[in-house]
């Protein structure tokens, strides 16, 4: 729903704010006092395209900025969650064009593109008498309000699981068949790596071992001969440090017998004796294991060598080698058992494209006959609202795919009887309305009609049939009174009145059978300030609701006999 809408600096306006609430909401107004501006106002913050002449003469920008309460609208919040934009129960929709003819787009205050929020505002608002926001006029709209007045929603989203599951399996099917070329012109090559890298066997680790064993194969000699010196040095010497301290632990504890406070020195001092004994024991045990192997210093330069070559051809790392060999494991066993593969996808293909042309096939069906209620219930809304001639057909048909009986099919289509058909994102049928408004003329696609009044009774009667499962919350009718008056404005003015108990309808009117309906009504004035014209736009009251429908009927003068035929309009005792 539409909650407020505030226009800046724009065309005639300077400062406009206005609060709406739900149902049937009129607009009226003297002819160019500017209710036409208040429409044009919306579809720039819907999408459409900005210009520098909207802005007010003397200011720097024109701005415009609507509230709708989204709270209810799940197709909105996943487009902002899309695009990590904030959601809550409202969404402010603002845009702001220069004076220079720049344009920036809002979004919950965050800057977004323009093609995105024109996104936005087809999931918010359907207005009719400008053609940009009229889904009626967009082809591929048609089939989701057919299935939306049968139900579908359920059997479309199966189609869906389904068509996904075909769509992916598919895609590997072709992946692994361009993949088939490449690994059979490869295979000798993955082949001659395998083996090159299993000559040598290399693991994960094993060079850090294999320096450490280098630098002490390199140095044997000179640790043979300091660890024995240390050896010397720590035990067996004269004047060892380990005889010295004995000499240094006896003169403490004989010092401890006089003065007991060296009795901690004595024992700190039996314990540095002891850890140089183990000092010297391990010393002497690493001497007497030092061994003079230039055959194994060989091996081990060779190997560091042959792991260097692999590092270098297969990523720089021992550990991307190891890698590297999985992945050739993969590719050659891909290789090996590619008819298997193929054979398994081949499998989900078939059955997921079975799977899909059957739900189509009953989509298809249920289609048909919805169309045909549709019909006939546009046809007789259709004359409800004045267009007694008219004929009404939604049409159903496919896309056939060029494909021979021995021919794979392509990804995207099934087969249907002894055609081939595309499926699409509702199943494989395609609908479009058609319509003749006139005796003697032929049908023709609905996206071609020309009159904007004619359009928005069309959408009128489409929306009434289709009110209780249409997803768009606000409808906005501005030429829908063109050409009607009397008993058919009474009837527009019903048929608008019952539609907004399922949305929020805002209609712009200059027939008192239409505005005699509102719940609520707006009158849009021009008037003059400091030189310069300026609309405005105000809630009326009752008695003022009253005597704006006894203008609308019987002139600028509006007499007591005026205002009593409003009141019977309206239904007012």
């Amino acid at each position: 729903m539409l909650k407020s809408l505030l226009i800046k600096s724009y065309a005639l306006i300077h400062e406009l704010t206005v609060d709406f609430s739900s149902g049937l909401i009129i607009i009226t107004g003297e002819t160019g006092a500017g209710k036409s501006i208040i429409i044009d106002a919306l579809g720039l913050v819907l999408g459409d395209r900005a210009s520098a002449e909207v802005v007010r003469r003397g200011s720097e920008k024109a701005i415009v900025e609507a509230v709708f309460d989204v709270a209810g609208n799940a197709g909105v919040r996943a487009l902002l969650g899309q695009h990590d934009i904030d959601t809550t129960e409202e969404l402010i929709v603002r845009r702001e064009v220069s004076a220079k003819g720049q344009s920036r787009c809002f979004l919950n205050d965050s800057p977004v593109s323009l093609a995105l929020q024109k996104q936005a505002g087809e999931l918010l608002v359907d207005l009719h008498g400008q053609h940009e926001h009229q889904s009626l006029l967009r082809v591929d709209t048609h089939i989701g309000m057919l299935d939306d007045f049968g139900g579908l929603d359920g059997m479309v989203e199966e189609f869906r699981d389904a068509h996904a599951r075909l769509r992916t399996a598919a895609a590997e099917q072709a992946e692994l068949r361009r993949r088939e070329r490449e690994l059979q012109e490869k295979r000798e090559f993955l082949l001659f790596q395998a083996h090159e890298i299993d000559a040598v066997g290399p693991r994960a680790g094993e060079e850090e071992d294999l320096e450490t064993e280098l630098r002490i194969l390199e140095n044997s000699e000179r640790l043979f001969s300091e660890t024995g010196e240390l050896y010397t040095q720590l035990y067996e010497g004269d004047h060892s440090v380990r005889d010295l301290l004995v000499v240094a632990r006896n003169q403490l504890h004989a010092l401890a017998e006089i003065d007991p406070r060296f009795a901690d020195a004595a024992r700190e001092c039996s314990s540095a004796e002891a850890i140089v004994s183990e000092l010297a024991k391990f010393i002497q045990s690493y001497n007497a294991r030092v061994e003079f192997t230039p055959d194994r210093l060989e091996q081990v330069r060779e190997r560091l060598g042959r792991l260097a070559f692999l590092k270098k051809k297969y990523g720089g790392s021992l550990e991307r080698v190891v890698a590297h060999r999985e992945e050739l494991r993969g590719e050659l066993a891909l290789a090996e058992n590619f008819e298997q593969v193929i054979a398994r996808l081949d499998v989900e293909v078939r059955d997921a494209r079975h799977a899909c042309a059957q739900i189509a096939d009953r989509l298809s069906a249920k289609r048909h006959d919805i169309a045909r209620k549709i019909d006939k219930a546009t046809v007789q809304e259709l004359g409800k609202l004045g267009i007694a001639q008219a004929r009404f057909s939604t049409r159903i048909a496919q896309e056939n795919v060029a494909a021979d009986g021995d021919s794979p099919l392509p990804a995207g289509a099934v087969r249907r009887g002894n055609t081939s058909v595309l499926l699409n994102a509702r199943g494989y049928d395609v609908v479009e309305f058609y319509i003749s408004t006139n005796v003697g003329e032929e049908e023709k696609p609905l996206s071609r009609v020309a009159s904007g009044g004619e359009v928005s009774r069309i959408m009128l009667a489409l929306k009434s049939i289709l009110a209780k499962n249409d997803r768009l919350p606000v409808l906005i009718f501005d030429e829908i009174d063109v050409g009607v008056s009397g008993r058919i404005a009474q009837a527009v003015g019903a048929s608008l009145k019952a539609l907004a108990g399922f949305h929020q309808v805002i209609a712009i009117t200059h027939l008192p059978q239409i505005a005699g309906f509102a719940d609520v009504h707006f009158a849009v004035s021009k008037h003059e300030h400091d030189g310069r014209a300026v609309t405005t736009l105000r809630r009326l009251s009752l008695d003022e609701q009253v005597r704006e429908v006894a203008r609308l009927m019987s002139g600028a003068e509006v007499t007591e006999a005026g205002l009593a035929g409003a009141r019977e309009l309206m239904g007012i005792r």
